[in-house]
């Protein structure tokens, strides 16, 4: 079967494509047929050789790309029958086979139904996004306000219509042309990018918010956005801020979770998660797909069909 790899870092010139075996699933897994995964920026990283030189994934001789599939089950296992349709996340990112490839082995515990009434396109965009959005959220105790930095991308959609359903008062940091998206998710109040912005919440929010999902990795300036005593999530290693003024900071680190993952679909098939494609392409254009990426100014993710 056809695949993807890294076998060498450097730029999306060394995305390899390669004919592999197909892989066997054992005990509590299943063998997915691949309809649609989706480019994440972690891929890029992967890709560069960033995450090995921090420390993330230990040096390999290859590499497979990937976290998001959507597709259908080809053997049966872990309570899925042949031939449903399914999403999953590959949080194991130091194998040589990723989502980038025709077929995947991926836990049971790993895989949910796919949402219904959406094409696999769009499902493939929701494990590691929602997911993260999700875990991170979930780190979070207030029951008043939250801002989300980075609200117009991925992680940053699905972290303000979370927030919004359950009942946070959300305030959202993006682009000003984004500002009527951010607030179709679900955004209460809304802030430009730009310097200052303690002091410009703190005019929404006297005193401060309660937390920071911080996805877009601003550090001490959003945390001087939220009230002494209160919390703060960081979405990267090594992006997470001094606990200044007693603010709790934590890191989210995502883990595969099908039950949750399943709550998620639900939200995505009745529209509480949007579920945005920036485009699709051919596995065999995954070198584009990254071009694409590292140019910017993508709303929603880039997807592969094989």
């Amino acid at each position: 079967m056809r695949a993807i790899v890294v076998r060498r870092f450097g730029g999306p010139e060394v995305l390899e494509p390669v004919e592999v075996p197909v892989p066997e699933p054992g005990p509590g897994q299943v063998r997915i047929r691949v309809a649609a995964a989706a480019v994440n920026p972690v891929d890029v990283a992967t890709r560069a050789g960033w995450l090995t030189e921090a420390g993330v994934i230990p040096p390999r001789a290859v590499l497979g790309l990937g976290w998001d599939v959507a597709g259908t089950v080809e053997t049966p296992g872990g309570g899925f029958a042949a031939g449903d349709a399914v999403i999953g996340l590959r949080d194991r990112i130091a194998t040589p086979l990723g989502a980038y490839a025709e077929q995947i082995v991926l836990d049971a515990s790993a895989v949910a139904p796919a949402p219904a009434g959406v094409t696999a396109f769009e499902a493939a965009t929701l494990p590691l996004n929602a997911l993260t959005a999700a875990q991170a959220l979930d780190l979070v105790e207030t029951t008043g306000s939250v801002l989300v930095t980075g609200a117009a991308g991925a992680v940053g959609g699905y972290a303000v219509a979370l927030a919004h359903a359950r009942k946070l008062r959300v305030v959202a940091v993006a682009s000003e042309a984004d500002e009527a998206d951010v607030r179709g998710f679900g955004a209460d109040e809304f802030v430009p990018r730009g310097p200052s912005l303690g002091d410009r919440v703190r005019a929404l929010v006297p005193g401060g918010v309660d937390a920071v999902l911080d996805t877009a990795l601003l550090g001490l300036d959003a945390l001087d956005a939220v009230r002494g005593g209160g919390e703060f999530v960081a979405f990267a290693a090594g992006a997470a801020p001094l606990p200044l003024r007693g603010v709790r900071v934590r890191s989210v680190w995502i883990r595969a979770d099908g039950e949750r993952l399943a709550e998620l679909a639900r939200l995505a098939a009745n529209g509480t998660l949007p579920l945005r494609v920036a485009g699709v392409l051919p596995l065999a254009e995954a070198a584009v797909a990254h071009e694409r990426m590292a140019a910017g100014g993508l709303r929603g993710r880039l997807v592969l069909a094989p």
